[in-house]
């Protein structure tokens, strides 16, 4: 018997709409609309590089908001779609096209754990007892970020042109990487090694939305496929350090070192190589199921509320100053980046056209919350500059918080027009879109300009 997912397109549409007309006898003009929205979600779905029968299921999941029946219809169908994407391609897409990206990811992957030991030829080498040279930590992102390029160039069909563009970031970035004489362990190294992966990044993007980054919904597809990036990663990551201790447990149970394999290769190589294969099931799995990210924000944004505001009152009642040290404005940046973050997944989640709710209101006290905070870190960096002078690291925190600051303060005023009627939620998704390239063009100042500006310190 042939499987709902092996029927061919238009069969499946067929299928779908018969079953509308007979669970409640919809026809006419209310089912012509409703296969039109359904072709409009197969059209940008399968431009988005879904093959056809996974594209038909995803659009009837998605369809579910809008129609019981066709929700009804996903959910007794969805199990051919699962067993595609886990066992293999349908009848009507041939084998060699699933089998082909499966080895181009798996190429990319062996080729991304390769790069990171490549430069063990000359003498630079990852071990359990060896001080990991300073080499790696400036070039981690060149070692697979070329890579994923190269994969979404491949994958969208771009053409050569494009991806010999796309190159020359990644060519700069190694230069400014590489030329410089940094002083081992000083400022500007640190600041380079955390600002060129976000500038990479944008390319990354770019090559992933593939010419559309200039389209609203290009940027935000994106921003979506980073969280749920950073999801499967780590749950990679945590598998891969169970299957790390339990090689090491279990090779010392007969005497023998596993140590070095496990420091040397296992781990360098796997967070590598779990980078492309990450990014693919990513691919793989898209608007399947519900994202996760935007799940695991509407749990956080209340905790990360909670958090900010019991810093807030924790330091107005003791009077404690924040100590403005490098860990200390690394670590307040980072909440605050995960503050847009937690905006942008919200906004990626919500249908624009919904009236406010309590969940708005949470996340304007959120925005609100880190713009105090932000505002508080600002002063005190202010105060230890004009009390000790530039360096580094206060000019980097300073730039940061800033262009957080902004961020933050738009993002406020926008949330509280929209909860108050008077401005739609769709301005507050173009702002937070519009504004991510400002973070990638700040990190690339930072990488080509701040070590020659402060003389390699």
């Amino acid at each position: 018997m042939t499987s709902f997912a092996d029927q061919p397109l238009e069969e499946q549409i067929a299928q779908w709409r018969a079953y509308l007309r007979r669970r409640q006898g919809v026809d006419g003009p209310d089912v012509e609309e409703l296969e039109g929205h359904l072709r409009d979600e197969l059209a940008a779905l399968t431009q988005a590089g879904l093959a056809g029968d996974e594209a038909f299921l995803v659009a009837i999941k998605r369809m579910g908001s809008l129609d019981a029946l066709s929700r009804e219809f996903a959910l007794a169908h969805s199990e051919g779609l699962w067993k595609q994407l886990v066992i293999g391609p349908g009848a009507d897409e041939p084998a060699k096209t699933s089998h082909t990206e499966t080895l181009v990811v798996l190429g990319l992957a062996i080729a991304a754990a390769l790069a990171i030991k490549a430069p063990a030829l000359f003498g630079l080498r990852i071990g359990p007892d060896e001080e990991l040279p300073p080499f790696y930590l400036r070039n981690a992102s060149l070692f697979v970020l070329p890579l994923l390029a190269a994969y979404f160039v491949w994958k969208r069909g771009a053409e050569v042109a494009s991806g010999l563009w796309l190159a020359l970031p990644f060519a700069a970035g190694a230069v400014f990487a590489n030329v410089f004489p940094f002083r081992t362990g000083g400022d500007t190294e640190a600041l380079t090694v955390l600002h060129l992966p976000i500038a990479l990044w944008l390319v990354v993007g770019i090559a992933y939305v593939r010419g559309r980054w200039f389209a609203g919904d290009g940027r935000m597809n994106f921003v979506r496929f980073s969280g749920e990036l950073v999801i499967y990663y780590a749950l990679i990551a945590l598998g891969g350090g169970i299957f790390t201790g339990f090689t090491v447990i279990m090779f010392e149970a007969i005497d023998v070192n596993a140590k070095w394999f496990a420091a040397g290769w296992l781990l360098p190589c796997g967070a590598t190589g779990a980078v492309i294969i990450g990014s693919w099931l990513v691919e793989a799995k898209q608007s399947v199921i519900e994202n996760m990210a935007p799940v695991l924000t509407r749990l956080f944004t209340p905790l990360f509320t909670v958090l900010l505001l019991a810093f807030l009152a924790t330091m107005a009642w003791t009077g404690s100053p924040i100590n403005v040290q490098r860990e200390v404005l690394i670590g307040f940046d980072l909440l605050l980046v995960l503050v847009v973050g937690l905006v942008l997944y919200a906004a990626s989640a919500r249908d624009p056209q919904a009236p406010p709710g309590f969940f708005d209101g949470l996340q304007l006290l959120l925005v609100v919350s880190a713009l105090v905070v932000d505002g508080v870190a600002l002063a005190a960096i202010a105060a230890r500059i004009s009390e000790f002078g530039f360096t580094p690291n206060r000019v980097a925190a300073l730039g940061e918080n800033l262009i957080l600051l902004v961020n933050l303060a738009w993002s406020a005023w926008l949330y509280a027009r929209f909860l108050r009627h008077r401005g739609s939620f769709a301005d507050l998704e173009r702002w937070q879109i519009a504004y991510l390239p400002v973070y990638a063009l700040w990190a690339a100042l930072v990488v080509v300009m701040f070590p020659p500006g402060f003389g390699y310190r």
